[in-house]
């Protein structure tokens, strides 16, 4: 059968190369992987480009199954040119096209070797456009949830952060996070990702919060969010705020973000609570907060830092009910 699959690639006409393909998709990971050094990945990158959707589904189909599991497949489906072939057909019409292509980009992507020649291919503005759905609904949620998966894998090398933020990232990734549920894996994704490119610099920071509604965005995040997604926000919440304290705090306070906040504080993962506190600390100083009374908020702040350390990580009922009675008294 290998033999058969071998000799259908290179030689066979149009149907015959689709069933070699189709049957290269099906053989044991062991057999795939053994073909691999046959050359067979030449001739299945020929029929990405046939315009034929058969045989580029057939096609795509069988290169994701040589590609996983294996770092060497990897690397040679990249240097066979894959890469501005996978481009076009990110802009095809066809979503399933889209979504394979997607799915082979990010098995590509995991591979180090492989990170640099995506980079420079050209990939990062068009994944972020993906990101952003300039074609009106043409991306699924999946393609867009790989898109954000692609750009993590890419970021891993730190070299490439910077081009992601450049490429209109920043702004797609805050309208994700605004337009889909706060609990959804598109926004804890979303908010992953915009936390790695907000740490990776100060430029990063000032674009980030230049933009229009994004503090408020990540508010909500922190509110509404999966407890991975409030985690998310209010690390990227500090790190603004420790960026340039006299400069964001005000803006963070701005946002409504004490109730919120002070409620991760107590019932937060591990991560959040702590960072919660850390930026209760950072907040609870700044004169630009307390519309009415600055002492009674402080007092009110100072009471609820108490009801939480005195508990520690074990927080009860009655303790959360009064943490939260002083929680709405902020509100007011």
């Amino acid at each position: 059968m290998e033999d058969w699959v071998v000799e259908n690639l290179f030689n066979g006409n149009r149907e015959l190369q689709i069933q070699a393909a189709t049957q290269l998709s099906k053989l044991s990971s062991k057999q795939r992987h053994g073909l691999a050094e046959t050359g067979i990945i030449s001739p299945l990158i020929s029929m990405l480009q046939s315009q034929d959707f058969e045989a580029i589904e057939a096609s795509l189909l069988a290169l994701l199954g040589l590609a996983f599991g294996s770092e060497r497949n990897k690397i040679r489906i990249v240097k066979s040119g894959i890469i501005p072939v996978l481009l076009e057909l990110l802009q095809c019409e066809s979503e399933e096209l889209i979504e394979l292509s997607m799915a082979a980009m990010l098995i590509l992507s995991s591979c180090k070797p492989n990170k640099l020649v995506i980079a420079s291919s050209g990939a990062i503005p068009l994944l972020s456009q993906i990101l952003n759905d300039v074609n009106n609904g043409l991306f699924s949620i999946q393609a867009r949830v790989d898109a954000i998966a692609t750009l993590q894998n890419l970021s891993t090398c730190h070299q490439i952060i910077p081009l992601i933020a450049s490429s209109g990232a920043i702004y797609a990734l805050l309208q994700l996070i605004h337009g889909h549920e706060k609990s959804s894996e598109l926004t804890e994704k979303a908010i992953s990702l915009l936390e790695i490119i907000v740490f990776s610099s100060e430029d990063s920071v000032s674009e980030t919060v230049g933009i229009a509604g994004a503090i408020r965005i990540i508010v909500e995040a922190m509110e509404e969010g999966s407890p991975q997604c409030k985690e998310h926000a209010v690390g990227i919440l500090l790190h603004i705020c420790q960026s340039c304290r006299d400069k964001y705090r005000g803006l963070i306070l701005m946002e409504g973000v004490m109730p919120g906040l002070l409620q991760l504080s107590v019932d937060g993962t591990w991560g959040a609570k702590n960072m919660a506190r850390d930026l209760l600390f950072l907040l609870r100083d700044c004169s630009d907060y307390a519309s009415t009374s600055k002492q009674s908020r402080h007092e009110l702040m100072e009471q609820i830092m108490e009801a939480i350390d005195a508990d520690g990580e074990k927080v009860d009922g009655t303790t959360l009910r009064l943490v939260q009675e002083m929680i709405n008294k902020l509100k007011i």
